[in-house]
């Protein structure tokens, strides 16, 4: 008896053992999860997204905008109808457009769906993405259990490929998160994306909101609109033109900018081969690039008016300067310096080696200034140094350190070779001649903007580069250029025009290849009061080597047409 109450003890004792173990792990060990599963069945969480911020031109239509679509998803264990039943009632809402090359018919769109739904387990089963919300509607009058959405946006770029470029892509980072790459989606991606917002309510078991329950809101902020400096009518014919430009002469790419001088902004970039930024995905990664921003060359000839500019600022020469040397080819070093065109002139002037664009006189130039000045006066001009302009992925293409110039790279640099720069750089540094002297900085958002508010952002002035008479010498210079030098055959009757052409010869293991070249020209109008500069680049173009039988024609060609769109009249 004895005995037998014993064994009732200790299996008592036992079983208390175990039930406190075991209150113990659910409790102490395992209590913080089990207490988060019990707020994640009482507590219901939303979040809520913000709507990214639209990108408009100068008149604030549309360059990239933001809409409502929707993942149609099957909640697998809440479907109370066969696979086949529901999928022959959605598959009318969700066949694409028969117009789509890749679009799915109302029967294909059953047979798929089907075979997705025969899985009663999961919890999430997609079946369509990018649905517009006129066609959730009509899924939801179906009344169909189990099915349900997910709101999502989609970036929709009006215009296409115009303006790629400048504008970037919305992609996704390594979280899923909608991330903004290159351009203007990249640079500005925080203030576009806005911040997503979350909302918290008591609900009981069956899901259904409790009326006295705790219920908690932040409200999502929404992305900022980003109103541009780009003028759709000016960036269409820049497009329009480069296009038609790289057709005829067989160039492989091209770069076009147009920039007002005296304010830095941007309005019009354009760059060819693009991309279409809503099916980024389509093309390879390096079509992403801006040329504009990103891509040096040696610029060749436009590069003589920086140079020049330098000289006469520090005084080293005057426009009416003789250069005792350019009778003949220059020996430095063991190199020999000639013309384009392998014609000399003895004891011509500074405005007739811009006009003639004689690599001698330049290097006569690089002479007076020295190794060091010129440096200092390229790297003031913003050469070696990002411009800062409001885009992700502009490159800083480097100058030789300051100091480690020899006599050859102090005379090649003269002349525009040995020496790397973007486009935005060259524009920015023609920009400083047109503004009398003092640095810009290229910008392409002019406002930020939100119902009931917007901030202007202001040009940014930097310090005075050239003298004001220095700059007024140079720019004659270039009129003179544009209407007397090599390109005077494309020039236009009639209007005030200060520019210069460029033909570089692009180096290739080691050498300067003897038929490749890069064809540029670089200007502003009026010369007296500038509307706009711009710059044109093609890269080999067949037709012909010279700038001034491809580059020019193109420049003088979309100025034409921007002088009675700016308002610009001619001179006589």
């Amino acid at each position: 008896m004895l005995s037998r109450i014993r064994f009732i003890g200790l299996t008592f004792l036992f079983l208390m053992i175990a039930l406190l173990g075991r209150l113990f792990f659910w409790q102490v060990i395992k209590g913080k999860s089990l207490a988060a599963q019990a707020q994640a069945q009482h507590l219901e969480g939303q979040n809520i997204t913000a709507n990214r911020g639209n990108i408009l031109a100068d008149d604030e239509s549309w360059l990239a905008a933001s809409y409502e679509t929707w993942v149609v998803y099957a909640s697998g264990p809440e479907l109370t109808q066969s696979a086949r039943e529901i999928a022959n009632k959605l598959a009318p809402f969700l066949a694409d457009d028969e117009e789509d090359k890749e679009s799915e018919t109302e029967l294909q769109v059953a047979m798929r769906v089907e075979g997705l739904l025969e899985d009663r387990e999961s919890y999430w089963i997609p079946l369509k993405r990018r649905v517009p919300t006129e066609i959730k509607k009509n899924i939801e009058a179906l009344g169909i259990e189990g099915i349900r959405f997910e709101r999502h946006e989609a970036r929709i770029y009006p215009e296409g490929s115009s303006s790629a470029h400048l504008l970037g892509f919305v992609g996704k980072d390594n979280e899923g998160v909608d991330t903004g790459y290159f351009g203007l989606e990249g640079y500005y991606d925080l203030v576009l994306a806005g911040r997503s917002g979350f909302r918290e309510r008591e609900s009981n078991p069956l899901g259904v909101p409790i009326l006295i329950g705790s219920n908690k809101q932040v409200d999502a902020q929404y992305g900022v609109n980003l109103v541009t400096n780009i003028d759709k009518g000016i960036q269409m014919l820049v497009e329009e033109k480069l296009k038609k430009g790289l057709e005829t002469y067989g160039a492989l790419d091209g770069t076009v900018i147009v920039m007002n001088p005296r304010t830095g902004a941007i309005m019009a970039m354009a760059s060819f081969p693009n991309y279409d930024p809503e099916t980024y995905y389509d093309f390879k990664s390096e079509d992403y690039t801006n040329p504009a921003i990103s891509k040096a060359f040696e610029p060749g000839s436009v590069f003589k008016p920086i140079v020049m500019a330098a000289g006469l600022d520090a005084g080293v020469v005057e426009p009416d300067t003789k250069c005792d040397i350019c009778g003949e080819p220059l020996k430095v070093d063991k190199y020999f310096i000639k013309t384009w065109n392998n014609e000399y002139h003895k004891d011509t002037t500074m405005t007739e080696v811009i006009v003639h664009s004689d690599n001698v006189g330049m290097a006569y130039v690089g002479q007076k200034l020295g190794a060091d000045k010129l440096y200092d006066y390229l790297d003031n001009f913003g050469f070696g140094r990002l411009t800062n302009i409001d885009l992700q992925g502009e490159a800083n293409p480097k100058m030789r350190d300051r100091g480690t110039w020899n006599i050859v790279d102090t005379a090649t640099a003269t002349f525009g070779q040995g020496i790397a720069i973007t486009p935005i750089q060259m524009i920015k540094a023609i920009s400083i001649i047109a503004n009398d002297g003092v640095e810009v900085t290229p910008q392409i958002v002019d406002k930020l903007k939100l119902e009931g508010w917007e901030q202007d952002i202001e040009p940014v002035y930097g310090r005075r580069v050239i003298s004001q008479k220095a700059a007024d010498e140079i720019t004659q210079m270039m009129v003179q250029a544009a209407s007397d030098g090599e390109a005077k055959w494309a020039a236009i009757k009639g209007f005030d025009i200060a520019g210069k052409t460029g033909t570089a010869q692009i180096p290739v293991q080691g050498h300067y290849d003897e038929e490749k070249t890069i064809a540029s020209f670089v200007g502003f109008a009026p010369s007296h009061d500038p509307k706009f500069a711009m710059l044109v680049t093609m890269r080999e173009p067949q037709t012909s080597q010279w700038a001034s039988e491809t580059a020019a024609p193109l420049w003088f060609g979309i100025a034409n047409d921007l002088f009675p769109y700016l308002g610009i009249h001619p001179d006589d």
